[in-house]
């Protein structure tokens, strides 16, 4: 049997384990499963790898493997920039803030040459968890000058959102973002936080958020879980012919 026939009924048995197991039920541990289903373990890891990134299988530092069955998600073109609690309510998947880190401290070399600053400015450091479905998510971190926004901001009514708090702002005019996109291997810190495994994919945004003037306002790193998000964007024809 080819690789490509071996990897493909792997496929098919591990879906129809998935679909048969309910959500939050632990998988077999890897070398049984493998044993169950006649694979190499190296085999196996890829095939789960391709439901990892649809969201149906999330695995746990320590743990083990977990079913999840997400019962929706995220969807959103690209072309506006949107806080997850508005693309959340939009779509109808509610969310909710998780763990929340905020201090103030000295900008490090690249957070300075970000945010157009020097290393002796201070910024607000926002980092949070955003849950769905009782599960975290998407880990996001923010930036930011402290003359745009302090520690004393978020005190009182602060969802999770610093975009949102952003665009509230009575005097700050966003114009603009420029974002890079990237799937990455996760981060120690993102991979605890998200309790997922050190070194699997996370869809990975990273971006400036411009002022009327041209000021960085912002600058933030976002970690999106495979499954609970779907992103597209709208491309124009081009008029040029060949």
């Amino acid at each position: 049997m080819s690789q490509l026939s071996i990897s493909q009924r792997l496929h098919d048995d591990l879906a129809i384990i998935i679909a048969e197991t309910e959500p939050g039920d632990r998988l077999l541990s890897e070398p049984k499963l493998a044993q169950q289903l006649g694979v190499s373990r190296a085999t196996l890891r890829e095939v789960m790898r391709t439901f990892e990134t649809q969201g149906l299988l999330q695995r746990k530092q320590g743990s083990g493997t977990y079913v999840n069955h997400p019962t929706g998600a995220i969807e959103s073109g690209l072309e506006i920039l949107e806080s997850i609690e508005t693309l959340a309510e939009r779509t109808g998947l509610p969310v909710s803030m998780g763990r929340l880190y905020i201090n103030t401290r000295f900008a490090t070399k690249d957070e300075a040459t970000a945010l157009n600053l020097t290393s002796e400015d201070q910024v607000l450091h926002v980092t949070r968890v955003i849950n769905a479905e009782g599960c975290p998510v998407a880990h996001l971190t923010d930036i930011l000058p402290t003359d745009i926004l302090g520690e004393e901001d978020l005190e009182t009514g602060f969802a999770g959102s610093v975009l949102d708090l952003l665009l509230r702002h009575e005097t700050l005019k966003l114009k603009s973002a420029r974002t890079d996109i990237n799937a990455v291997s996760a981060p120690p810190d993102v991979a605890k936080a998200l309790e997922i495994q050190c070194g699997d994919v996370l869809m990975c945004f990273t971006s400036s958020l411009y002022t009327d003037n041209g000021l960085v306002a912002a600058f933030s790193t976002s970690y999106f879980l495979p499954g609970y998000f779907r992103f597209h964007i709208v491309r124009r024809i081009s008029n040029n012919r060949p």
